[in-house]
């Protein structure tokens, strides 16, 4: 299968709000991470299951809970159950296959979007699935696996740095969201390097497997695009949404983080753009050199074609030729007749700059 596809085939059938977990294949055991902050204190603990973690929980606190093992159906269950989570949007959690969006459940607030990497080692992009959950007092953040874009705003919390302690829940999302689009920007520079280089291959040095790069750029982009263009209308949907959770003071955070989701999606269709240009020039490229290749076979060929109808008609022996009784025939009547025709050739083909 695609790189990106997912196999959701194993929900067909089921009942609405069946966990089912659709993505790769999971090992690890769940891992989940608390902070619980406020002005004055900020509590971190890590823990195996949400039972441990919840004496910590502090409704006068912001709480960010954040789960990495949402292919275990009886954690996602168990915080379902304490955080009164729809089991439709627990169903959601767990397909990774899930396309970014928005819906407001009054109590809270279910976010769907993609965190995308750039891994130097791979050369390719990863793209993850985060499904957040944001209520009054606490975030939920579930992940596929551990690893992600938020450790720098971990670092503000635990050096007490930035507005994100002097706020609620709903700047807390922002952040995570904000921190998700900065990295769209460079996922995108690793790319635009990419497509640099590989214009200088297509002109200087075009090959088949310069193809091959060129369908799997083309192939990430049009994955980047399904994953940033719902982005927009997330964003937007919280901007002009009217819960409770959502304080107007974060208005203002998020109409920025809007105007950097279309600036990425400006830049995906630039790329887009170029990497269809490149094909053309790939296949132009290849052309020009085998018309260069043709071009130099025929005119080996026209040069042959006078010398070989010489050689023959010399080469027939019938009695009846009177050069064959002349001594010098051969070196001064085949030989000079042959390098008087190819050089003239030669010389016309220079003259007419076809050589």
């Amino acid at each position: 299968m695609p790189k990106f596809v997912k196999r959701s085939s194993k929900k067909a059938g089921s009942s609405p709000g069946t966990l089912i977990y659709v993505g790769k294949e999971k090992t690890h055991t769940s891992l989940m991470h608390l902070f619980s902050y406020s002005k004055s204190e900020i509590i971190e603990k890590v823990g195996k299951s949400i039972g441990t973690l919840k004496h910590y929980i502090d409704s006068g606190n912001v709480n960010w809970i954040n789960i990495n093992a949402i292919h275990e159906s009886s954690v996602i269950e168990a915080i379902g159950e304490m955080f009164h989570i729809h089991p439709l949007a627990l169903e959601d959690i767990m397909n990774t296959a899930q396309r970014p969006k928005m819906e407001d459940y009054d109590d809270y607030i279910f976010l769907v979007v993609k965190m995308i990497t750039f891994e130097d080692l791979k050369n390719e992009l990863e793209i993850e699935q985060i499904s957040i959950v944001l209520g009054d007092y606490y975030l939920l953040a579930f992940q596929e696996k551990e690893g992600d874009v938020f450790d720098p705003i971990r670092d503000r919390l635990r050096l007490g740095k930035g507005k994100i302690l002097e706020r609620k829940a709903d700047y807390l999302a922002y952040a995570l969201l904000d921190a998700v689009v900065d990295n769209y920007f460079t996922a995108l520079e690793k790319i635009g390097e990419k497509i640099e280089l590989l214009e200088d291959r297509i002109l200087n040095d075009p090959k088949p497997e310069t193809l091959e790069v060129i369908h799997t750029l083309k192939r990430e982009l049009v994955y980047l695009r399904k994953s940033v263009w719902p982005l927009r209308e997330i964003i937007s949907g919280l901007q002009r949404s009217e819960s409770k959770i959502i304080d107007q003071s974060t208005s203002v955070y998020l109409r920025d983080l809007y105007d950097h989701t279309i600036q990425a999606i400006d830049t995906i269709e630039t790329y887009r753009d170029i990497i269809s240009g490149m094909l053309d020039t790939y296949l132009t490229a290849v052309s020009n050199r085998m018309n260069e290749v043709m071009k130099v076979l025929t005119i080996i060929a026209t040069i042959f074609i006078p010398l070989t109808f010489i050689a023959g008609v010399y080469g027939m022996n019938f009695h009846g030729m009177p050069e064959l009784s002349w001594p010098w025939a051969y070196p001064l009547g085949f030989w000079s007749g042959i390098v008087i025709i190819g050089g003239f050739l030669v010389l016309y083909f220079k003259h007419k700059k076809w050589l």
